[in-house]
């Protein structure tokens, strides 16, 4: 019995440490998840590998209570579905999102500001901007103007000043009033294009979405759909100032002061920001989203690009090589993934294209460079427009693709060349003016070995086994020889003719 109650006594003990234990780790995260947060990255284009990274740590973020998420931005734009995946999981966070565009010098452009209108808390570093939202077609440049205007006064090229816009309407009032009268505008409707409607259901759309985004926000709506339809961008001072941002900070603890207090409209209603001493901690992306991420640059997108070409062309001009033309498949795989995920230029493509089907040319039907300097220069153009304005390939970049370009182009110019030179490699012109050595021979004729062949030669003067001999001319089957002369100290460094 004694022993019994000894049993039960430790069970007891066991099960209230075990519980005791238990509480006290859930207790823990309670603690700290409330006076903690998180800091996300958006660095470069938005993308699927990004959008997947910022809804898991939103929603994590969220599930676990956490005080604030704050999402650093630089980024020229992106995929609108990405976009929208970001977006919703911000809406739909019981976490405050803040976003904060830094460091100086960075941007928030096309979908980045999107992003920026939807966060609970929108923020920008000095000398940092945002804007021009406009959006952008996969596999060509946006169309200059607005469909439904009846002029130029909405132009959605980003490099077009207001001033050159009023320019433009001025310059066609005149040919309107000087034509024949036209009808009402109200009494003939104007026609749309099937791509003109498509271009504008979508800045239509785009307008109403950042529309609604401003509004839940209390965002300024007006200029978000100048920056929509005009592609209007703006320094963080003067966003400031429009009530397109809520702080400027010099950094996250400047962030965190001016937050702190700050009510905000959350999914599960209003919250105050307690940012005070918070606890922050810094999430990176996985392994294969950096890889994804990386991927998508326009810089490393033409990188694999040409590598993809290369290997193929060396592949192609060596069969069974392998390891040049797996290597060139891989990019190719890889420069398509980042094409598909990035606005691209279709001219820009074909461009890239008839530049390496010319210099393929060049390796298989050599042109002396001709044919090959033209692809590389029709190479090189499409390099620099096959992305637009915000996406493009660096310059250095693209020298550095062309160099390396030119070099292979140089090292084939030179394979040509050399192999030109020399003379012919069979038949009797191959052994003409060769020399070789004595092995028999009896008066005027016997046998010498020639480039490791034996022949049936003859000569005007007697030989001896040994003696050193060149191939004057081709009898048949027989060798005219002579005897070769020694060669002195020049004739040594001399090349020989072939």
């Amino acid at each position: 019995m004694t022993r019994q109650m000894r049993l039960w006594g430790f069970s007891g003990l066991f099960l209230l440490a075990a519980a005791m234990l238990g509480l006290s780790a859930l207790a823990q995260p309670a603690e700290t998840s409330g006076r903690s947060g998180v800091i996300l990255t958006l660095n470069g284009a938005v993308t699927p590998p990004a959008a997947q990274y910022l809804e898991r740590e939103i929603m994590a973020a969220s599930n676990a209570g956490r005080e604030i998420v704050i999402i650093e931005i630089d980024t020229p734009g992106g995929l609108m579905d990405s976009m929208k995946t970001i977006i919703k999981a911000i809406l739909a966070s019981d976490t405050p999102v803040a976003t904060y565009v830094s460091p100086q010098g960075a941007r928030s452009a096309s979908a980045g500001l999107y992003i920026m209108y939807s966060a609970h808390v929108s923020a920008m570093a000095p000398a940092t901007n945002t804007g021009a939202a406009t959006p952008v077609e996969l596999g060509g440049a946006p169309s200059r103007d607005d469909p439904l205007e009846e002029n130029p006064l909405d132009n959605t090229d980003e490099t077009t000043s207001p001033d050159e816009s009023e320019g433009g309407a001025d310059a066609e009032e005149p040919e309107e009033t000087s034509e024949a009268a036209p009808e009402p505008a109200s009494e003939n409707p104007r026609t749309l294009s099937n791509d003109d409607a498509l271009r504008s259901k979508a800045i239509n759309d785009a307008v109403a979405y950042i529309r609604a985004l401003a509004e839940e926000r209390g965002r300024n709506a007006d200029w978000a759909e100048s920056a929509v339809r005009d592609a209007a961008s703006v320094t963080a001072n003067r966003a400031l100032e429009l009530g397109v941002v809520d702080i400027i900070a010099t950094d996250i603890d400047d962030l965190l002061t001016q937050m702190n207090g700050r009510t905000v409209q959350v999914a599960s209603g209003e919250k105050t920001l307690n940012t005070e001493d918070v606890r922050l901690e810094r999430i990176e992306p996985s392994l294969i989203e950096r890889i994804l991420n990386f991927v998508a640059d326009p810089n490393v997108a033409v990188i694999l690009m040409s590598l993809a070409t290369t290997g193929i062309i060396i592949e192609m001009w060596n069969p069974g090589s392998i390891f040049p033309g797996v290597v060139g498949v891989l990019c190719l795989i890889l420069g398509f993934y980042a094409f598909q995920v990035l606005p691209f230029n279709w001219l820009g493509l074909a461009l890239m294209g008839v530049g390496a089907v010319m210099i393929i040319i060049e390796a298989y039907t050599p042109t002396l460079g001709l044919v090959g300097l033209a692809g590389l220069a029709v190479f090189g153009f499409g390099l620099f427009v096959v992305f637009p304005e915000g996406f493009r390939v660096s310059g250095s970049v693209i020298g550095t693709i062309l160099a390396i370009a030119g070099a292979f182009l140089g090292l084939i110019l030179f394979a040509i060349v050399g192999s030109r030179s020399h003379g012919p490699l069979i038949g009797s012109e191959a052994i003409r003016k060769r020399e070789g050595v004595v092995d028999e021979w009896d008066g005027k004729d016997g046998w010498v070995i020639v480039e490791g062949e034996r022949w049936r030669a003859r000569a005007d003067k007697p030989l001896a086994p040994g003696d050193k001999v060149r191939v004057i001319e081709v009898d048949g089957l027989v060798l005219v020889v002579k005897q070769a002369k020694a060669a002195g100290l020049l004739g040594a460094i001399q090349p020989k003719e072939a």
